[in-house]
């Protein structure tokens, strides 16, 4: 699992780490038993004091979304997602209403709006193609099916999203 942390987002970095280590178990990118990074090396990753990373991990684990074995690290808890499908697409469109209302509060249009998420999508891509080791067997990637007589920045926001392997 690859963490990112925006120290400019004004909310706290380990609410920041709560919520991608939430999001990723409702997604299935963390699997039941996933080991969570240990915290000291986390924290230097980050750039972070480790009580934060630390203080991520409590707040998760009163969650009940880990577990801590003493001596192990921290696993994902053996239970089903606590966000169902439903709750995880509503979760997601108010993310999105979120950014389409500060873009357009920020007189950014929908060009450059849909511009910037395809270079955050292909980012986050990369660096977790970057961490993930060559000798496992590539997961399945989520790319757009862009009509070929359209051009990327006249794409209809009802597109579809299809699987593409490496």
């Amino acid at each position: 699992m690859v963490f990112y942390v925006d120290f400019k987002s004004g909310k706290p970095v380990y609410l920041q780490l709560v919520d991608q280590v939430r999001y990723a178990a409702a997604s299935g990118a963390l699997r039941p038993g996933d080991p969570l990074p240990s915290i000291r090396p986390l924290a230097e990753e980050l750039r972070v004091n480790r009580n934060t990373v630390a203080k991520a991990y409590t707040e998760l684990e009163s969650m009940g979304v880990i577990e801590t074995l003493a001596g192990k690290g921290c696993f994902l808890k053996e239970n089903e997602s606590p966000l169902t499908k439903q709750v995880r697409h509503k979760l997601l469109v108010a993310r999105i209403d979120e950014a389409v209302v500060t873009a357009h509060q920020m007189q950014v249009g929908p060009e450059v709006l849909r511009g910037l998420l395809e270079e955050r999508i292909q980012f986050f891509d990369r660096k977790k193609t970057a961490a993930q080791p060559e000798t496992q067997e590539k997961e399945q990637i989520w790319t757009p099916t862009i009509p070929s007589s359209t051009s990327p920045t006249s794409i209809d926001v009802t597109e579809s999203w299809t699987p593409s392997t490496d």
